[in-house]
């Protein structure tokens, strides 16, 4: 039974990780070797804490238990007791080893050792342990407390307990739980590529600007945000790092090929809404165009969007990453996609899909508009993911 967790990393991710591992009833020790993030992880958590009371979503007697069952501290010693431990510090495997190698000389052999990490092998970090069939991935997504989905990743290493485990946790937490393989960007940044990716795309051969790009996918595929907002909201050096990490992963494979409009805004300091100028200038609202909001041309962009969407989601069911189902709620709890990408092909027509898909790949003549053998085989056989 899991009843003490460890959180490493005193940051968003992991004030976010704890404050749910608490008000689920948990002891909580949150881990930090700065002690000025550890003052400032601990009152933005009363902050949190006191916006829900504000709100009556909690009392204050539950305020006050929460804050009462976590422990800041810069000693890590005090993970010893932990029944799980989660690591959620900078994407660099090299510190992660040096952080699990520590860890697993304090705890338990039953402890499960867990990484946060969303682009890192699961299986190089468990590589760093003398047991590392305890190792797995639990991807939370920010912020942790609000957004439903947690990705669960067992490496090549990983046992079933620490599997079974690690999914029944989660769950009791009410949190949506997909499994995907140990393979770059798991489900969501993986398949989410495209949308950045072939945006990107089409700025750059000059068929629309930034504005109208973002307006085809939010008010004819009814996407909760544009790209281009998005990628000013996640921050520009923040989804391009992201982008060349699953390029290289990939073997370079170019699919996933990154942007140089993208790489130059944050060259340029355009890193969006944090820097208040990206794709858009948030400092002068004025000086941003308005949507050119032609339909024929807002249907192609979608068109265009959502076929590469959908292959790499159908790639991702051929290479056993995660089940349809999964991959789906993945893409729906995970960044908020108005369908799963794979109820949208059986809706739309896999022969339409494949027909798109090929048109690209015959005009382009690139690997990166591939039609998925999958697609090819579901258009001859006549079958869909989702039968009924």
């Amino acid at each position: 039974m899991i009843s003490k967790i460890g959180i490493i990393g005193a940051g968003t991710m992991g004030c976010g990780i704890a404050q749910i591992a608490s008000q689920n009833g948990h002891e909580v020790v949150v881990v930090d070797k700065e002690t000025l993030q550890l003052e400032k992880a601990k009152a933005g958590l009363d902050k949190i804490l006191s916006r829900l009371c504000e709100k009556e979503r909690i009392t204050s007697e539950d305020k006050i238990a929460i804050l009462n069952r976590i422990t800041f501290t810069s000693e890590f010693i005090q993970l010893s007791d932990s029944d799980l431990v989660i690591e959620a510090i900078v994407e660099n495997i090299d510190i992660k080893h040096e952080v699990f190698k520590a860890v697993e000389s304090l705890v338990s052999e039953s402890c499960i050792l867990a990484s946060n990490t969303s682009s890192l092998s699961i299986a190089s970090i468990g590589s760093a342990l003398n047991k590392a069939n305890r190792c797995i991935g639990i991807h939370f997504f920010n912020p942790a407390p609000l957004m439903p989905l947690v990705e669960i990743i067992p490496a090549v290493q990983t046992d079933e307990q620490t599997l079974n485990g690690a999914v029944e946790l989660i769950k009791n937490w009410k949190k949506t739980v997909v499994t995907c393989k140990d393979t770059p960007g798991f489900i969501v940044n993986r398949v989410a590529r495209p949308f950045y990716g072939e945006a990107l795309r089409i700025y750059e051969e000059g068929i629309a600007d930034f504005a109208t790009i973002d307006w085809a996918l939010t008010e004819l595929g009814g996407f909760k945000m544009g790209p281009f907002t998005l990628m000013d909201y996640i921050g520009n050096d923040v989804n391009y790092a992201v982008t060349e990490s699953v390029f290289k992963a990939f073997y370079y494979d170019s699919r996933f090929k990154p942007s140089f409009t993208q790489k130059r805004y944050a060259e340029a300091g355009f890193l969006g809404r944090k820097s208040g100028r990206g794709y858009y200038n948030y400092k002068e609202p004025n000086a941003n165009k308005e949507p050119n909001k032609d339909r024929v041309l807002g249907t192609y962009i979608l068109d265009r969007v959502r076929c590469m969407l959908i292959n790499e989601a159908i790639d991702a069911v051929f290479m056993n990453v995660g089940s349809p189902t999964d991959i789906d709620l993945a893409m729906t709890k995970g960044v908020n996609y108005p369908k799963g990408l794979l109820a949208w092909v059986d809706e739309l027509g896999h022969k339409e899909i494949l027909g798109q898909l090929q048109h690209l790949f015959d005009y382009y003549g690139e690997d990166r508009y591939r039609p998925n053998p999958l697609l090819r085989r579901m258009v001859a056989n006549k079958t869909k993911f989702f039968p009924h």
